[in-house]
């Protein structure tokens, strides 16, 4: 079975973007961009909501070719395109390159995906990851909280029926007091 994680820059009072999808505040320091890059190079598939992917798409396929680019961030472009992706969304009808679009059921192919042999797979995208977390199938969750409070916007958390216990397995301060924490899901 495959471990689903759900991570983000958030704000410390939990949010993933502020009012208007404001994510000025959560640029991340080298340090923590290269965490996130080598974990998007260890990620066998991605499976983004259609916000996060028109996002995503808009950008990490030429951004190793725009002028003054980083070599940190060439190589998470590179790592980027290479790692398959499914996109999730009832909205759009088509998808460039090798990324799979799933119109249907969210939380089944989720489901089915995390059944199948493989290696880890990591959900972004508010919408998407709230209906995975509702239903319980994320395994680990991984918060870079920035020491910010946006007092509004897109939670990293959604509403839940019961609790969902955790354990923390890792935390990792960076530049600027960014503090990641990783917890795994007590299943």
């Amino acid at each position: 079975m495959r471990k689903l994680t759900f991570g983000m820059n958030l704000s410390l009072d939990g949010y993933i973007a502020a009012p208007g999808g404001d994510i000025g505040w959560s640029a991340p320091s080298d340090e923590l961009f290269q965490w996130w890059s080598d974990r998007v190079g260890t990620t066998d598939l991605a499976l983004y909501g259609r916000k996060l992917w028109e996002t995503m798409s808009s950008h990490w396929p030429t951004a190793d070719q725009q002028p003054g680019v980083t070599p940190a961030e060439v190589e998470f472009a590179h790592r980027w395109r290479e790692m398959p992706k499914v996109v999730f969304s009832s909205t759009t009808s088509t998808i460039d390159g090798d990324t799979r679009l799933v119109t249907g059921d969210a939380v089944a192919e989720i489901a089915r995906l995390k059944a199948e042999d493989g290696g880890p797979m990591d959900i972004g995208g508010a919408t998407l990851a709230a209906a995975a977390m509702r239903a319980g199938l994320i395994d680990e969750y991984v918060l870079a909280t920035a020491p910010v409070m946006v007092g509004g916007g897109t939670p990293f958390f959604t509403a839940l029926d019961s609790w969902v216990n955790l354990n923390l397995v890792e935390t990792q301060t960076f530049p600027g007091g960014v503090v990641l924490s990783r917890y795994e899901t007590v299943r």
